[in-house]
């Protein structure tokens, strides 16, 4: 039951990867191009956790948490750079 479960969440996530990745690529501006970015991220960390489960490994866990605080100060920074603050 788990495993079906993990598979339907895998697919609902690539599915969002697939439209995120479409709004990076057709984004009519920077900021659409941004947001497009974090949610890309954030469906990568997904995957990663996903992975982690069916592997049964702890350590992509930690991964996927460093992989997010690296993906938030990179945002961070690109809204501020677009901002003028920079």
């Amino acid at each position: 039951m788990v495993e079906v479960l993990i598979a339907i969440a895998g697919t609902l996530a690539g599915l969002a990867f697939l439209l995120a990745l479409a709004r990076f690529v057709r984004g009519p501006s920077r900021v659409d191009r941004v947001v497009a970015f974090d949610v890309l991220t954030v469906i990568a960390i997904t995957f990663i956790v996903l992975v982690a489960l069916v592997e049964n490994r702890g350590i992509y866990l930690d991964a996927a948490l460093v992989y997010a605080l690296l993906s938030f100060l990179g945002v961070i920074a690109i809204a501020r750079y677009l901002e003028g603050r920079f």
